[in-house]
């Protein structure tokens, strides 16, 4: 498996004095399951995340949901987010929870984004996925949920 560390940029946004409450920063895995070879978006928010003070591991296309899990097994991250614009999200999104928890990962945030319609937001989430971001959303306000989210929910180191 290939994947970019992005480190935390020089210019930090100001969600990083919340993240300094973590004594380290967030670390977030950005995923694209499956045969989407559309990875733009994943790119931009994994960009935004950097910008805003985090860590982000890019796993690169075509990722089988186990090869997600393991790699947030391997880089202890805090979050992993899903792009998906191919219609498999109430496939993709179920399996990579299950694959958490059967591999002990339920304190990471499992969040994404793409073509999903809100019905299927609200099933996905009534099933325990996160904050699921339609195209359009502000970056700012994915950066504030995964921040607020972490600090909620992960032990300070």
């Amino acid at each position: 498996m290939s994947y970019i560390l992005c480190p935390i940029s020089a210019n930090a946004s100001k969600h990083s004095k919340h993240m300094s409450q973590l004594n380290r920063p967030i670390r977030v895995l950005v995923a694209k399951v499956g045969l989407d070879g559309h990875d733009r978006g994943a790119k931009v928010i994994a960009a935004s995340l950097r910008d805003a003070g985090m860590e982000v591991i890019y796993t690169g296309l075509r990722q089988t949901p186990e090869m997600v899990v393991n790699a947030a097994l391997q880089e202890d991250v805090d979050a992993i987010g899903i792009s998906i614009l191919s219609g498999a999200h109430n496939t993709v999104f179920p399996k990579v929870m299950q694959l958490m928890k059967d591999r002990g990962l339920d304190d990471v945030l499992l969040t994404g984004g793409g073509i999903i319609p809100e019905e299927d937001m609200n099933v996905l989430r009534e099933q325990g996925i996160g904050e699921l971001f339609p195209p359009g959303t502000r970056t700012e306000d994915i950066v504030k949920y995964i921040t607020d989210w972490v600090i909620q929910h992960r032990p300070i180191a």
